[in-house]
């Protein structure tokens, strides 16, 4: 439930200690306006990718891009300020999520890729994607290009990039996450709703590890996304990271200070996972992934192949999205009976 405006007689007190008691009265409408805007919260300040970034009011006209980034702004109860999202439709099943009514509420404004005439025709006043999540130097899709035409953006943090060419992440995945949502709960002013959040997201993750294995139990995991000749995988700013390392998984990937990348098939071979992680999306559905592990000759003699040990996770699990933390807990028990 959104939070309720302030009084407005704080505005007028707010406004007579800023501008000192010889100040102009503020007028009825200008009362309601900040009593809308949630008068005492504004101006807000905080840092996205590097960037600081100063709101006066929220956003109200918000595309998401992706399911992910979309879902994020569902969790916060943000519906009522989206003009819509942009996602295809290979992410999954969207209607047994817990925000599933977000999707009931909210325009699907196209199943093609996010781009400038889509959101100006959408009136969007915040575009919400990230670098490989929509924004893109290759198809002239920025937030340098968004401000051009008067429209503001908010990287996804786990695309931020790390100064290391176009690498991206800048910390933990989870903290990413958390990160995300107490910022848009400051832009939005439903601090206390994105501070629950986070609390029952670490409440999921502690209860998770407590059943994990530990130690010298804790199995070699390699995420598969995709990829015949070599493949794409997550480095230690990915999603992944965090839910098979919490999950109790070695990430056999977690010196690549990168998000998602493409690896050599000898660096799988010569890591030998016990257990392969499958993200499962797109037109390469698990099953068929599942079969070419199965049946690529060089993987042939890697742990996790000859003992069948493939475990699937839904695209939305493993990208940066309120999912994540019940993803360590499905991923944590399946590793505790793999491994006992």
């Amino acid at each position: 439930m959104p939070e309720l405006a302030r009084p407005a007689a704080f505005a007028l007190a707010a406004a007579l200690l800023l501008t000192g008691c010889g100040a102009d009265l503020p007028s009825r409408q200008e009362e309601k306006t900040a009593a809308r805007n949630g008068d005492g919260h504004y101006p807000v300040t905080i840092e996205n990718c590097g960037e600081n970034k100063t709101y006066d009011k929220a956003p109200q006209r918000v595309v998401t891009n992706d399911v992910g980034i979309t879902e994020i702004m569902f969790a916060l109860g943000l519906e009522d300020h989206m003009a819509g999202y942009v996602m295809p439709e290979d992410k999954g099943d969207l209607t047994s999520v817990p925000w599933k009514d977000g999707y009931r509420k909210t325009k699907w404004l196209s199943k093609d890729r996010i781009n400038k005439e889509l959101v100006i025709d959408a009136r969007a006043d915040l575009v919400f994607a990230g670098w490989n999540y929509g924004f893109s130097e290759g198809d002239g899709f920025t937030p340098a290009e968004l401000r051009r035409v008067g429209i503001d953006s908010y990287l996804l943090s786990e695309s931020c990039r790390n100064g290391r060419g176009k690498a991206r992440g800048v910390m933990a995945p989870l903290d990413a996450l958390y990160t995300d949502l107490r910022n848009l709960g400051r832009i939005f002013d439903v601090e206390d709703r994105a501070e629950s959040l986070v609390a029952t997201f670490r409440k999921q993750v502690t209860e998770a590890r407590a059943g994990a294995p530990k130690g010298a139990d804790r199995p070699r995991v390699f995420l598969y996304d995709d990829g015949r000749d070599k493949p794409l995988t997550s480095g230690a700013y990915a999603g992944p990271h965090d839910i098979i390392t919490k999950a109790g998984g070695d990430h056999i990937m977690k010196d690549l200070k990168d998000s998602w990348v493409t690896v050599g098939w000898e660096t799988v071979v010569d890591r030998d996972p016990e257990v392969i992680v499958i993200n499962d999306y797109g037109d390469t559905g698990a099953e068929q992934k599942k079969k070419f592990l199965r049946s690529y000759p060089p993987l042939a003699n890697v742990s996790a192949v000859k003992n069948d040990r493939i475990f699937v996770l839904d695209y939305a699990d493993l990208v940066e999205s309120p999912r994540n933390p019940a993803a360590i807990g499905s991923l944590a028990a399946y590793l505790k009976k793999a491994t006992s």
